[in-house]
């Protein structure tokens, strides 16, 4: 594994690189960070500072295709739990706390119906639910559906279309957060005009598209396909947190997860958007690894 704590490299067991990073307590208790759609390893770096008050030990892995992980075709959300476990098991981790933001939010839940004996507790902010529940899938706008069941049925013709705006993205992110600001709802406009969460957000986005598109569109494919398994035989318990004002992913799509999930702890809150994590970290991080219980 390479050492520095921002680009670490783990060779898995079928020769893939999976690339992550380290944040916070490097003693403390340990919580494994899943990005967002697109992202990479670098979003987790807005928790640092927070977590190493909290003496908390960031791990934040990047899925196949993003940053420095290589990719897995024909991958599968339920086939990420064991890039995890492989993960957990290099470092030494025997349990731990999952958060995930968005496009994380459906492997937090994989890991934690495939891992309930290392998972302790599992974190969903702003969360993506599975498209096949008809609940989740009217949630989000006619739009949105659209383009989910194109890239259903023809996932190759889409990546080539995607390649051209993902290499633009990835030379220009800046400007494209610039270009899509104004389009969001005022909590994440106002998260969006600070320049530390600018900054990560143009690190990350850079890093995520990388190796180009692909990734991306995988995971929204994999998002509108059934997952291998049902929210309802999750057994670990999970704190979820959803803003009201998400325009992203609708907040009835968190309402019908947590409906969904036996074990849930939900917050759905008033006039926050997609990015309201950037500025409640702290509040995440202490619930899902409470003082008494650090070492």
């Amino acid at each position: 594994m390479s050492r520095d704590a921002s680009a670490r490299v783990l060779r898995l067991p079928d020769g893939r690189a999976l690339g992550f990073a380290e944040y916070g307590a490097p003693d403390g208790q340990p919580l494994l960070f899943f990005h967002g759609t697109p992202g990479a390893r670098l979003m987790a770096r807005f928790a640092h500072e927070v977590a190493l008050r909290q003496r908390i030990r960031v791990v934040a892995p990047e899925r196949p295709g993003y940053g420095l992980s290589d990719l897995q075709p024909g991958r599968t959300i339920v086939q990420w739990p064991e890039d995890v476990a492989a993960l957990a098991d290099s470092l030494g981790l025997e349990r731990f706390a999952l958060a995930g933001v968005s496009g994380g939010g459906p492997y937090v839940a994989a890991c934690a119906h495939r891992m309930p004996q290392r998972v302790g507790v599992a974190g969903i902010v702003s969360g993506v639910g599975p498209l096949d529940d008809p609940v989740v899938a009217a949630a989000f706008s006619a739009a949105q559906r659209r383009a989910f069941a194109v890239l259903g049925q023809a996932p190759w013709a889409v990546r080539t279309l995607a390649a051209l705006p993902s290499r633009l993205v990835r030379r220009f992110p800046l400007q494209a957060l610039e270009l899509v600001a104004p389009l969001e709802p005022a909590p994440d406009r106002a998260i969006l005009a600070r320049p530390e969460v600018r900054a990560t957000l143009v690190d990350d986005l850079r890093q995520a598209l990388r190796q180009g598109s692909r990734a991306v569109l995988e995971d929204l494919r994999l998002f509108g396909q059934p997952w291998g398994f049902r929210l309802e035989d999750v057994a670990v318990p999970v704190e979820l947190w959803h803003g009201e004002a998400d325009a992203q992913v609708p907040v009835g799509v968190g309402r019908r997860v947590a409906q969904r999930l036996p074990c849930c702890r939900a917050r759905f809150i008033p006039d926050a958007g997609h990015l309201w994590l950037f500025e409640h970290c702290e509040e995440v991080l202490a619930t899902l690894c409470p003082p008494q219980e650090r070492p």
